[in-house]
């Protein structure tokens, strides 16, 4: 008889996520995940008491992807931080189809909401007040519209929608910023 494999439950994931970002999420199923490892669903279903349950811990893996990418993007220097956080979420956008369409455009209306858009931006929010003299207030609104229109272009990426190159992107995003940081700094001049 020959002995056991044995798998681990990060090497489940691993091998879900690698499958993800290939196929999709509709592609991670026992079978696939035990294909990529090499042995039998058994040690998938030993892990995990449903496919629910590993589809949660890929999505969570997939976001710490995605945080990974973005404070790495940040760091790198090429832009300034906040213009970096959105030329990094565009970015993803087209190298991760599969997996941005999961994190960012899967439908949500059976999800319970637990919190508000914008409560993990507080660190953005930061950036803009320093580097735009905005209030708070004006700083959430800032980073709200500029997140739009980040998102759409996104979007348009990971769907093949649209394929502009960094120049174009980084042109437009720095355009539309300029553009609507004067019309905030003109409604903080007349309060």
């Amino acid at each position: 008889m020959p002995p056991k494999v044995k798998v681990t439950k990060e090497e489940i994931i691993a091998a879900a996520l690698e499958i993800l970002r290939q196929k999709g999420m509709e592609a991670v199923n026992a079978r696939a995940v035990a294909a990529a490892l090499g042995c039998s669903t058994q040690p998938i279903f030993s892990n995990y008491s449903s496919m629910g349950a590993l589809q949660h811990d890929v999505l969570a893996a997939g976001y710490a992807e995605y945080n990974r990418w973005i404070e790495q993007q940040m760091k790198e220097g090429r832009y300034p931080p906040y213009k970096a956080s959105g030329m990094a979420y565009i970015d993803f956008a087209r190298r991760e189809k599969h997996l941005f369409r999961l994190l960012f455009m899967r439908d949500r209306s059976r999800e319970e909401v637990t919190r508000q858009l914008g409560d993990d931006a507080e660190p953005l929010l930061d950036l803009i007040q320093r580097a735009a003299g905005l209030s708070r207030e004006s700083a959430r609104m800032f980073h709200l519209e500029m997140w739009i229109y980040v998102h759409g272009i996104a979007s348009m990426a990971a769907t093949s929608f649209l394929d502009w190159d960094t120049e174009l992107i980084s042109a437009s995003l720095t355009d539309v910023y300029m553009g609507v940081l004067a019309r905030f700094k003109e409604k903080e001049a007349q309060k």
